[in-house]
């Protein structure tokens, strides 16, 4: 099993920002793409942004130039710095991540993580 957890959630004001991150731990054998989702209350999940294992990068277009994701491969680790946040990009980010595992190096899984808070006052 792989075990997502995400970081750096919280309140902030319209024009301000902040850094998301989300370490992977568990029985990893690889990680291929890594990825942040939204969901805004009585909206579907969208894509925000995602990044393959070889660093390639594909941002939603109401997030580019805002919105930057990393990834640090040694730490499993993927990150999403947001600037400029409005109020629109009041959310909960998942973290999330297609992985394989020891025991099963062959078979890709999707993994999520919890959820972390995003809140951009007006």
């Amino acid at each position: 099993q792989v075990q997502l957890v995400e970081s750096g959630g919280g309140l902030v004001q319209a024009g301000g920002s902040l850094r998301l991150s989300c370490a992977a731990s568990g029985s990893i054998f690889s990680i291929n793409a890594m990825g942040w989702y939204r969901q805004a209350p009585g909206k579907q999940r969208e894509l925000v942004a995602a990044i393959t294992s070889g660093g390639t990068t594909n941002h939603a277009d109401s997030v580019k130039g805002r919105f930057t994701i990393s990834r640090d491969n040694a730490k499993n680790t993927v990150y999403l710095q947001m600037n400029s946040l409005t109020p629109e990009d009041t959310a909960v980010y998942y973290c999330n991540a297609g992985a394989t595992t020891r025991s099963k190096p062959f078979i890709e899984y999707d993994y999520w993580g919890q959820g972390t808070q995003v809140t951009v006052s007006s």
